[in-house]
């Protein structure tokens, strides 16, 4: 009965201690963290939803180079395969996450520029409309990704300081790795107006 007594008194007392130590506050960024993740892979699921469509339409043109088709949809394939756990955002799996959305960019871009060839199939509506939702569907890709980056940085600044430095790994709290950029994102496209 005395040691149930104490061991309830204890307790009591150390709330305040655990209170102060940013507990709920580092849940709270973890939270906020996971919820830009699904925002993010949100607008990536637009794009890869707006992939089928310009793949039909551009499938309408018989004469349409089947092997930049076949690109796409096998790059979609591969990003759609690519899932992370949110509660597992390291810089390994972000990694793997970007180069298998990097390889649909770049099959992306191979078939709009040779869609530059056909003047019919840049003028068919359809084609004009799924170009400027994937556009629109890019900028928002950056604009999440962005905003994930700023998540992440209040999270990993919030755990780094003191004294939630100690507390943040009593509670199994780590840091989470950003978005970088592409490593050919250093490299400026070449433009070759010769053909």
């Amino acid at each position: 009965m005395k040691r149930r007594l104490l061991f309830a008194l204890v307790a009591i007392a150390s709330i305040p201690f655990l209170s102060s130590c940013g507990y709920n506050k580092m849940v709270s960024l973890d939270e906020g963290v996971t919820s830009q993740w699904a925002n993010v892979e949100n607008v990536y699921q637009r794009r890869l939803d707006l992939i089928p469509n310009l793949v039909e339409t551009v499938k309408g043109y018989a004469d349409f180079e089947q092997q930049t088709l076949t690109a796409v949809i096998e790059a979609r394939a591969k990003a759609t395969q690519v899932t992370i756990n949110p509660e597992n955002l390291n810089e390994q799996n972000i990694k793997q996450f970007q180069a298998a959305q990097g390889e649909l960019s770049g099959a992306l871009s191979r078939l709009l520029v040779t869609v530059e060839q056909y003047p019919n199939l840049k003028a068919n509506q359809n084609f004009l409309d799924l170009q400027a939702q994937l556009e629109g569907t890019e900028n928002r890709i950056a604009v999440e990704r962005r905003k994930f980056n700023e998540t992440v940085q209040a999270y990993n600044a919030y755990i780094r300081k003191f004294p939630q430095v100690i507390y943040s790994g009593w509670f199994g709290f780590e840091k989470k790795a950003y978005f970088e950029a592409d490593a050919d994102a250093k490299n400026a496209p070449k433009v070759d107006f010769s053909k």
